[in-house]
């Protein structure tokens, strides 16, 4: 049985790629990417010369069983995504479960990933959050932020520079313009910038300055709601 490996490639900066991954990558007997363009920019960077095979969304389910084969004859396969780990919002999850399936060893590799840098650095509790990844563009959009509206743990959201503005407008119909918020944008690159505040506030920077470059939206979660102490003698 073969290997298949989950290596996490830069965000934006080349020098957060680490030793291990650059290892792995050139021992691998074969490199799968999601855009063979942009992985083949990075793996000529570091001299890396290796096979690359487009392995992404759209065709997942049909390569999936002949990579699945590769392992079982004994071949070690790297999955790489354009930038950050595979799995988080974006592909892997199938190839991983089909591995795991079959009996294959998984081993996925710390490294880059946008949410972690974005959640400690906005300033809002990062010991308890849940990961919401890229909201539904249309359909279930609304009714999904909805049932997020009591969440109490700080929440992480993906968003295009495009929808931005939109997106938090909605977080303050849903959450309230007092609720605290943190745009992260162009992490770990030239231009990185949090944006930090009440969704009013950070609604009002981006209605006057474009957003540009990708978005790590770290919203607050809902206050408890403090007990007297008359309540909490009564609930003793």
């Amino acid at each position: 049985m073969g290997i298949l490996y989950l290596v996490p490639t830069p965000v934006g900066n080349m020098e957060d790629m680490t030793f291990r991954a650059i290892r792995i990558l050139k021992e691998a007997d074969l490199v799968l990417c999601e855009d063979t363009r942009t992985s083949g920019i990075l793996l000529k960077h570091f001299d890396i010369k290796n096979h690359l095979m487009a392995h992404h969304k759209f065709n997942e389910h049909g390569t999936s069983a002949g990579i699945v084969n590769r392992l079982k004859a004994g071949e070690t396969i790297a999955l790489i995504s354009d930038a950050g780990t595979p799995g988080v919002s974006d592909p892997g999850f199938y190839l991983v479960r089909e591995a795991i399936a079959a009996g294959i060893t998984v081993q996925t590799l710390p490294g880059a990933t946008a949410f972690v840098p974005a959640l400690v650095s906005s300033g809002l509790p990062c010991d308890r959050f849940i990961f919401e990844g890229f909201l539904p563009q249309k359909k279930g959009r609304k009714s999904h932020l909805e049932s997020l509206a009591e969440e109490q743990r700080t929440m992480i959201f993906y968003e295009s520079p495009y929808r931005v503005v939109k997106t938090l407008e909605q977080f303050s119909e849903i959450f309230g313009v007092d609720r605290k918020v943190s745009c992260c944008r162009e992490i770990s690159k030239v231009y990185e910038e949090s944006v930090r505040g009440t969704l009013a506030e950070v609604i009002a920077h981006f209605r006057e300055r474009e957003p540009r470059g990708e978005f790590v939206i770290v919203v607050a979660g809902k206050e408890k709601v403090k007990k007297s102490k008359r309540e909490d003698r009564t609930e003793d």
